[in-house]
């Protein structure tokens, strides 16, 4: 049985290297990067118990740019299949799955 941390929020291990991220999501269109980037964050803190405004943001972005969370990863799987939105650094066929 898992118990429940009592309703308090968690602090995300990965919110401080994610916070300016956001911030710059925030300010920019929706290039292919950036909707890979923005359906990275929007899995990566999907159902945590915490991080309420990266969340939101999150949700604002998306807005935004007028998307669904649905037509979002819909365009990302696609730009995924066709590769090269991240390009690796260094080692040939590494994936970073940070």
């Amino acid at each position: 049985m898992i118990e429940s941390s009592g309703g308090k929020d968690q602090q995300h291990p990965l919110y401080n290297r994610d916070r300016p991220l956001i911030d710059i999501l925030l300010s920019q269109d929706a290039t292919d990067y950036n909707l890979s980037e923005l359906a990275r964050l929007k899995i990566r803190y999907q159902g945590f118990p915490g991080a309420r405004d990266i969340q939101s943001n999150l949700d604002k972005v998306l807005q935004r740019w007028g998307l669904t969370e649905t037509e979002l990863f819909a365009k990302t799987r696609q730009l995924h299949d066709l590769g090269g939105i991240y390009k690796s650094r260094g080692k040939k066929d590494e994936q970073d799955w940070n």
